[in-house]
């Protein structure tokens, strides 16, 4: 049952509307007084307000615009009944917050018709507005679902069309992305490599695409992991082969995203060692240290120092064992 307010301070418009709006199967409150809907509306909650105009003391203009000034009543619908007929009255009426105006003398099927007709307005702009609330939350935890996704698988992987749009691409995916084809203009408009992109789209499973030897210190390698369906698109999975000797120094860490100094820091937490033993053998503080394996962390989207250890082990070529050192 809805409910509705009637704020006027005529006995016979009270009691004219209170009986036929009763009839009609809606909850009436009356307030004589816009002072007094004011205080009603404390312990009540109205769906719509029926607000006369001409009253003395706190006038319907006046006694609107408090009500919209609360953030509680800003969006009740408020239908001013009053005998004024100037364009100007109606103007400041609409400026004060009214959504509508009913004259007077009062027709009570008119008041019905136009108090359904609001009510209903009102009910589709709360559903909209759920509805948009709800659209927005799903969109945010996909978004989020997808960043944590793309920051913590640790597989170069990446979902685009024939027409080399990426809509998916991990970190590792697109920071090997970067170091084979640098400076790529393409990369800054999220699409793949032209190299790749025309491979990819010939559909060639059974192959895969490899970078020419001097295009790197390592070889790139792409194979199709699965192929494109009805929608058009296919995954790509890219992995690295590194030269030999490569794997054994820092600089090989630089392709997780890391700092030079961070690669350094990293390549010795990979070899086992607690980080005042780092402190001592880079002739740097503790805390740097410690600040260092943070970002780190950070960068590889894993939680603790062993998930990174093992991470860079497995460039490094290093027994996983080896990495398994102290969080010191």
């Amino acid at each position: 049952m809805k409910t509705i307010l009637i704020v006027d301070d005529v006995p016979t418009n009270l009691g004219v509307l209170l009986d036929f709006l009763a009839d009609a199967g809606y909850e009436v409150l009356v307030a004589e007084s816009g002072q007094g809907a004011l205080s009603q509306l404390e312990f009540s909650r109205p769906d719509i307000i029926l607000l006369d105009v001409l009253m003395p003391g706190l006038d319907g203009f006046e006694t609107c615009r408090r009500l919209k000034a609360d953030p509680r009543w800003r969006e009740l619908p408020v239908l001013f009944l009053t005998a004024l007929a100037d364009a100007v009255d109606k103007v400041r009426g609409f400026d004060a917050g009214a959504v509508d105006f009913i004259s007077k003398p009062l027709h009570p099927q008119e008041v019905l018709a136009r108090v359904r007709a609001h009510l209903e307005i009102r009910a589709l702009q709360q559903d909209l507005q759920e509805k948009n609330a709800t659209l927005e939350q799903a969109i945010a935890l996909r978004v989020e679902a997808e960043d944590q996704l793309q920051q913590s698988l640790d597989r170069a992987i990446i979902v685009t069309g024939v027409d080399g749009v990426m809509t998916f691409c991990t970190r590792l995916a697109r920071r090997l992305l970067e170091l084979h084809f640098p400076g790529g203009s393409g990369l800054a408009r999220n699409r793949l490599p032209e190299p790749l992109r025309a491979w990819a789209a010939g559909g060639n499973a059974q192959g895969s695409w490899q970078s020419a030897p001097g295009d790197a210190e390592a070889r790139l390698t792409a194979r199709l992991f699965a192929e494109p369906g009805r929608s058009g698109m296919f995954i790509l999975q890219l992995e690295e082969a590194l030269p030999p000797g490569a794997a054994a120094t820092p600089t090989a860490l630089l392709r997780l995203g890391v700092t030079p100094r961070e690669a350094e820091v990293l390549f010795w937490v990979a070899h086992g060692k607690t980080s005042p033993e780092i402190a001592l053998i880079l002739g740097t503080a503790l805390n740097t240290v410690k600040k260092h394996v943070g970002n780190i962390l950070l960068k590889l989207g894993v939680e603790t120092r062993l998930a990174a250890a093992l991470r860079a082990a497995e460039i490094l070529g290093l027994p996983s064992i080896t990495a398994t050192g102290g969080e010191g």
